[in-house]
């Protein structure tokens, strides 16, 4: 066997277990390294914990006075935790986190060491903005960027050092980061749907969007990893041939949890737990070697830091027990990949869920209302949503084993698809009271009792109802959540606007009662966003057909799905509700076109790599043995020979024909990928990479993993597929 995937496995099947214990009591260390609401009590003055607090509340400035005392104190707390280094923790366009660690240690004028952190530190850092994506928002040589404290996310401790989670943005004030647009998008949807919401509550003051995110991944033995050149640098298997098991028994999903992947599953928790992650769930998924862990519900911001933070320390964990995470949406053919469902709901101050029925008429009305516009909000913008989840690692993944299709659409269930029917057919204009209490009683009233088996067993919608949620579905693995909620807070927050306009024209112009007013604008929504409601299976060439007569769009690959984002239509969109402008939407789109050219072309250099430097030689070395066989037969039976060695001849033409279909085709994706290289134009330079390089990598492949078949396993250079998903 190949030296370097023998070494890997006997280090594999030779791994110890590090035995680790469950918490018995998670309440009593829960946030321990985090700075709360708790941590501020005890360490803050009366004024500085009010001043926090009412800028986490009501978006209220803190001065530089109490922006001094919460940085003294911070600084206590964390030193007592025995924390050294402090960061402006941001999530910059690169898709991950970044952090620049500075000690609390400085010299004084007398040349004494001193340990000191103040608001000027907390409030605002200056890190060197050059090698971040920007997307032409500034030149290289202007490096300056800023980072800023924000206090709805509250610091937390990691190993030595106090992270601050910031926003990042240019010195000329655009956002170079996720989180900037998200907190605007939140601002957006608080600001809206806080005015819908005062239709039936008119106490109401303000309205959170909250998120709780699934995360899948793929947990492998760290030395077979490293042995597999494509999945140390591109994450996925770039060939190999499918195992013989593989998922098709359905005995992995929920089944018992292998010891190795308990252990280190327990530590993640444990470290999740203390950074105030809510972690809940925790479970086998349905590929082999494939788990989700889960989360407590949260509001929208702190859980897309907490879902940031998990994904760097899921890999540290990880690497502790000898195991290596795969966060790609498709590491492995011809099984399901990683998704990130992506649970959304709005509640209002006083703890009721907007998306939740309730025990009377105007409760199940309200619930109605934001349902209702929840499903126009995707109607108008499915383009945006599809193009928000692209990306080259998720076009593998969405359409094929279980996830959702390419084609947005949004599920109900078959219960509340006969309710819009029922409100579909409301009279126009004024309703009589027999109408009204008809509406009330056996339509709007029945809600709360349909929806006790409202259960969703369409697992390829990409956007679901699912009881007192929407789930988007086509979120991948990899992602930042950030990019997500805020397009989906966006188009709602407009959608709600919309509505509130509509409504109160009804209202002041018509003297429609309030109730009337918003039965008939719904009745029109209902009919108007009816083609995006799809119960079926969203697979295959019938629903494909279906969608483009009802005018979905169908945009399979990142730089067609992506274009949307410049559209005017979204532009205007973004800068109506003050997200993002012109200027900032247009930067994303240049960095997420470079990106993805960026990874197709790595792919693309490490399969030619592989093809000819790993996969050919194997097969020639194997080729000349069966050329000594046929030799020696030869010598042994004369002129049989060609009778009793016609199999081994056979398959020598196949190995020759499959080492010219590898040569050929690497030759062929190599100077395509030359003529890509030579555009400036991003945008061109995306779509020459998607559809005349990225081609090449099933046509490589095929001839690479036939001989996978056809080569002695002893000989076979890399791990193989079996090995990566059943060695444990």
């Amino acid at each position: 066997m190949s030296t370097f995937r023998s070494r890997a496995l006997q280090e594999t099947l030779h791994r110890k277990l590090i035995p680790m214990e469950e918490s018995k009591n998670r309440s009593a260390y829960f946030g321990s390294h985090v700075f709360n609401e708790e941590s501020m009590q005890q360490y803050l003055t009366k004024e500085a914990f009010e001043g926090v607090m009412n800028s986490i509340r009501h978006g209220s400035n803190i001065d530089r006075k109490i922006a001094d005392q919460v940085a003294n104190s911070m600084k206590n707390w964390a030193i007592s935790k025995g924390v050294t280094h402090y960061t402006h923790w941001f999530q910059p366009l690169t898709g991950g986190t970044a952090e620049k660690h500075d000690a609390f240690f400085e010299l004084g004028e007398d040349g004494k060491a001193l340990e000191r952190f103040g608001g000027n530190e907390l409030v605002q850092q200056e890190p060197d903005a050059s090698s971040f994506p920007s997307g032409g928002i500034r030149n290289t040589f202007e490096a300056r960027g800023y980072t800023a404290w924000d206090p709805t996310s509250p610091a937390f401790i990691y190993g030595t050092t106090l992270c601050i989670p910031t926003i990042f943005v240019a010195y000329t004030g655009e956002a170079l980061d996720n989180k900037t647009p998200l907190l605007r998008a939140l601002n957006a949807i608080d600001k809206q749907a806080t005015g819908v919401a005062k239709y039936f509550d008119k106490n109401v003051s303000k309205v959170n969007a909250s998120l709780g995110w699934e995360q899948e991944y793929f947990l492998i033995d760290k030395a077979l990893v490293l042995s597999r050149p494509d999945l140390v640098l591109t994450g996925r298997t770039l060939l190999g041939q499918t195992s013989a098991k593989g998922q098709q028994l359905d005995d992995h999903y929920f089944g018992s949890i292998p010891q190795r992947v308990m252990s280190f599953m327990i530590e993640l928790e444990k470290e999740c737990i203390k950074l105030g992650i809510p972690v809940k769930t925790r479970h086998n998924e349905v590929a082999p070697n494939q788990f989700e862990l889960a989360p407590i519900h949260e509001e929208a911001n702190l859980a897309v830091d907490h879902n940031a933070l998990l994904m760097d320390i899921i890999g540290k964990i990880a690497s502790k027990h000898q195991l290596k995470v795969l966060l790609h949406e498709k590491p492995f053919k011809g099984i399901n990949g990683s998704g990130k469902h992506n649970n959304w709901s709005l509640s209002n101050d006083a703890g009721i869920n907007l998306l939740s029925p309730g025990k009377t008429p105007m409760r199940n009305l309200q619930f109605l209302t934001f349902f209702i516009n929840t499903i126009k909000a995707i109607y108008k913008n499915e383009e945006l949503m599809r193009a928000v989840v692209a990306t080259a690692s998720n076009d593998h993944r969405l359409g094929s084993n279980e996830a959702p299709p390419a084609v947005m659409s949004v599920f109900i269930g078959e219960q509340l698809t006969a309710v819009l029917k029922d409100l579909e057919n409301v009279t126009d204009g004024k309703l009589s009271p027999e109408e009204k209490t008809d509406l009330k009683l056996n339509v709007i009233g029945k809600i709360p009792e349909i929806l006790l088996d409202n259960t969703d067993r369409n697992r390829t919608s990409p956007f679901a109802f699912t009881g007192n949620k929407f789930e988007f579905r086509a979120v991948g693995s990899m992602a930042n959540c950030a990019n997500s909620m805020t397009v989906l807070n966006t188009i709602v927050a407009k959608q709600l606007k919309d509505f509130r306009q509509e409504v109160d024209r009804l209202i002041d112009n018509k003297a429609f009662k309030k109730d009337e007013a918003i039965f008939n604008v719904l009745r029109e929504y209902i009919k108007e966003s009816k083609d995006i409601l799809f119960e079926g299976n969203g697979y295959g060439k019938e629903w494909e057909a279906e969608a483009k007569k009802r005018g979905l769009s169908n945009n399979k690959t990142t730089p067609k799905a992506i274009k949307s984002k410049v559209s005017r239509k979204a532009i205007d969109l973004f800068e109506e509700m003050e997200v993002m402008n012109e200027t900032e939407l247009k930067a994303r789109y240049e960095i997420e076109l470079e990106a993805y050219s960026l990874r197709i072309q790595i792919e693309g250099r490490v399969l030619g790599d592989i093809a000819m430097n790993h996969v050919i030689p194997t097969a020639v070395n194997y080729q000349n043995t069966l050329i000594r066989n046929v030799r020696g037969l030869k010598e042994v039976f004369g002129k049989e020979f060609e009778t009793v060695a016609k199999e081994q001849m056979d398959l020598i033409k196949k190995i020759s024909e499959h080492i010219s279909g590898i040569t050929s085709k690497t030759s062929a994706m190599v100077e395509e990928r030359k003529k890509a290289n030579k555009t400036d134009d991003e945008e061109k330079k995306a779509l020459l990479y998607c559809d005349q390089v990225k081609p090449y990598f099933e046509l490589i492949r095929y001839h690479c993993d036939k001989l996978e078949l056809m080569i002695d396993d002893e000989l076979w250079p890399l791990v193989k597929y079996r090995e990566m998903l059943f060695t444990r």
